[in-house]
């Protein structure tokens, strides 16, 4: 028995591409409904799954990553502290450099927040701050240091 017919790899990539900015698109509404909130976790999900295909260690952490985010934006915090967990292990584990490492601590930070621990969560944002001095290319240390100035003080 064989499983599922699955795309292509260009096409999964495609699919996980479009479903990550679909997220972003939602993520970035001021106002959103109950049935953009389900879409928005549905769709960071299969994201992630088509990368699970698609890309490499670092496209997994980075879509977890965005599990993460999504879950702590509707203040899900055993979701987001899990998914934040798998970004940060990944990135760790691979030896992903780049913007990743910081990125993961902020997500990290955050997830922890949304749940509760606060003082872990000032560990990781501080830790963040620390990796994202190092990041190398500007646009990217750009983005984190947004991502880090978007987080509450614990």
């Amino acid at each position: 028995m064989t499983g599922p017919r699955l795309p292509d790899p260009a096409m999964e990539r495609k699919l996980a591409v479009d479903l990550f900015n679909h997220v972003w698109s939602l993520l970035d509404l001021d106002v959103r409904t109950a049935e953009q909130d389900e879409a928005m976790v549905h769709a960071a999900h299969a994201s992630r799954w088509h990368w699970g295909h698609a890309g490499g260690p670092a496209e997994w952490a980075v879509g977890e990553w965005q599990c993460s985010r999504v879950y702590a934006v509707l203040g899900r915090g055993e979701p987001a502290v899990h998914h934040a967990r798998r970004c940060l292990q990944l990135s760790t584990e691979h030896r992903i450099g780049g913007y990743l490492p910081a990125s993961a601590h902020e997500g990290m930070a955050r997830a922890l927040g949304v749940h509760g621990e606060s003082d872990a969560a000032e560990w990781h944002r501080l830790e963040a701050v620390r990796l994202c001095a190092l990041i190398e290319d500007a646009d990217d240390r750009a983005v984190v240091e947004a991502q880090i100035a978007s987080l509450p003080r614990y």
